[in-house]
């Protein structure tokens, strides 16, 4: 039986905790996608796997109207606990289609952290693509191949099912082994136009806190994210 793509019970749990000031989440990935997707004033956003909130909530700060989705009752109540009633936060099985939403009706869509997880990721990157506009923009991140390869061993070309082990008393987090070439093909076969490619560094920021993990981070990857947008001209 294939393993739940959202973080259940305890582990949902620890990682609302371990993402509100953890290294890789708030130094790192979540400076890159915000900077990523810069003014959103005005726009309608959707936040696909939006865990605890932290995006939405620094999107809301920004004038976002925000919608944010996740598989995990654990998550959706740490983000109702962090933005309340300003945003919809719906609890949404991501391997199911979007349903809730009509075409084209959002400007952005973030997706951070949550594309390796997904057993159907070409089913969802085309929903992704009929609920946003076109000329809309979709941020994306996920693990950098080669922290991948360098942790796991093995080939850097695996596209294996792999467990990572965050905790003796937690469950794995299972996410499938990807490439640059398969995580940017599976973009354009969608048919998204990238914008931009960063390989995220944290932030000046951490090293204050703690230069050795600062070091660390700044030396070597642990993301990809991009900027695309949904062309102008493709109607299908």
């Amino acid at each position: 039986m294939p393993r739940e793509t959202a973080y259940h019970g305890a582990l949902g749990d620890a990682f609302a905790a371990h993402s509100a000031h953890g290294a890789y989440n708030a130094y790192v990935d979540r400076p890159a996608m915000l900077g990523l997707a810069g003014d959103v004033h005005g726009q309608r956003v959707l936040d696909v796997g939006c865990g605890a909130g932290h995006y939405a909530a620094a999107l809301l700060e920004r004038g976002a109207d925000v919608v944010g989705i996740d598989g995990s009752a654990e998550l959706i109540a740490h983000a109702k606990e962090r933005v309340g009633d300003r945003a919809e936060l719906r609890l949404h099985d991501l391997e199911s289609p979007l349903d809730f939403a009509e075409d084209a009706a959002f400007d952005t869509v973030l997706c951070a952290l949550v594309i390796h997880h997904i057993r159907e990721r070409a089913a969802l990157l085309a929903e992704i693509f009929r609920v946003l506009e076109p000329g809309g923009r979709f941020l994306i991140s996920t693990t950098h191949p080669a922290a991948d390869w360098q942790h796991f061993g093995d080939s850097y070309f695996s596209n294996e099912w792999v467990d990572l082990h965050v905790g003796e008393d937690l469950p794995p987090i299972h996410f499938q082994r990807s490439t640059i070439e398969a995580f940017i093909g599976e973009l354009l076969d969608a048919g998204f136009a990238i914008e931009r490619l960063v390989e995220p560094r944290p932030v000046p920021e951490l090293e204050a806190l703690d230069p050795q993990t600062f070091a660390k981070l700044n030396a070597r990857p642990s993301f990809l994210a991009a900027r695309l947008r949904r062309p102008r001209g493709r109607l299908d």
